[in-house]
């Protein structure tokens, strides 16, 4: 069943074109991240899909309904970004408005905001004022709202921005929590290492139109380059496996470690009965992988040649900020 659903979508501000034909699909119980540079239009999809903005051309749906739809609105949980929450509520005060609005009755307001804000790690803090709360804790509270009402699809628009190292890690085994109980999980983010753990698919946004999509294992897959290993004390024999026609290299910083790069054509199973005939044993064998930050950059850099590399001089982030 998918979750979220967009074919074609388009949205126009003017002459400014958002979205240039977005078509993607997400399915039930899926971490699904949205990466791109700032502009590239991940805020402007999110708007849409909530119904926010209403798109220029094309077809958005949520939850089997069409994007933006009253009903479905109370089955979805969102956590903007930059959000500011009153100062002058307490975490509590803040759950129970936002409990109310939901349509959450008052009894089970008073049970889920303890319970809520002790899975979030605040729970000591609710009777504290906003104003006092770091960053982090802000974060925190923003993702308790979101999840107050118990709701199917959870949109997370940046959220561990400002949370520290062990927050980032706690909320994400909290993703994969919810996930585990059938929660789908839309979320953009400019930390690719978070998105790189957490993500079971992922599309990369770039000036309004999907670049690459797909799982992080079809993203980072170096397609015919393998690492090889061989016993302690053996050698690999780097000049024999050349002499198939197999590109090799050792790699700095392992033990013995080799690089093979397939040829078109070929698989590794000629390296393989090279090193089975001399008696030496395979102790490590891997197809390479790269980062989803290695395929990032040079996903944008191909989308546009030179821009990202501009950028970069200049010390602009590569991906975050306002969408």
């Amino acid at each position: 069943m998918s979750v979220i659903e967009t074919a074609d979508l388009r949205k126009r501000y003017g002459p400014i074109e958002a979205l240039k034909g977005v078509s993607l699909r997400v399915e039930k119980g899926q971490i699904y991240g949205l990466l791109g540079q700032n502009g590239a239009g991940k805020t402007t999809l999110i708007k849409v899909l909530l119904g926010i903005v209403k798109l220029t051309d094309g077809r958005a749906s949520l939850l089997d309904a069409p994007a933006g739809a009253v009903e479905v609105r109370r089955r979805v949980g969102y956590l903007p970004e930059d959000h500011a929450f009153p100062g002058y509520h307490t975490g509590y005060s803040l759950m129970d408005y936002y409990g109310a609005l939901y349509g959450v009755p008052a009894a089970e307001r008073a049970k889920k905001i303890p319970d809520t804000l002790e899975l979030v790690g605040i729970a000591g803090r609710m009777h504290s004022k906003i104003k006092t709360y770091s960053k982090g804790m802000k974060q925190r509270l923003g993702i308790a709202q979101a999840l107050m009402h118990d709701p199917e699809l959870i949109i997370l628009d940046e959220p561990t921005d400002g949370v520290d190292p062990m927050g980032r890690k706690e909320i994400r085994d909290l993703m994969g929590q919810l996930k585990a109980k059938g929660h789908t999980i839309f979320l953009n983010s400019h930390l690719l290492g978070e998105v790189e753990l957490i993500c079971d698919r992922v599309a990369i946004l770039h000036k309004g139109v999907v670049v690459r999509e797909g799982t992080i294992d079809e993203l980072t897959k170096t397609k015919g380059t393998y690492v090889l290993g061989l016993m302690s004390g053996q050698t690999f024999p780097a000049d024999a496996v050349a002499q198939l026609g197999f590109p090799v290299r050792p790699l700095p910083d392992t033990a013995g470690h080799f690089e093979v790069t397939l040829v078109e054509g070929k698989t590794i199973e000629p390296v393989m009965k090279l090193l089975a005939e001399r008696g030496l044993t395979v102790v490590h064998i891997v197809e390479k992988k790269q980062s989803l930050e290695d395929v990032f950059m040079k996903t944008v850099e191909s989308a546009e040649p030179g821009v990202d590399r501009k950028q970069r001089r200049r010390g602009a982030r590569p991906v975050g900020g306002e969408n």
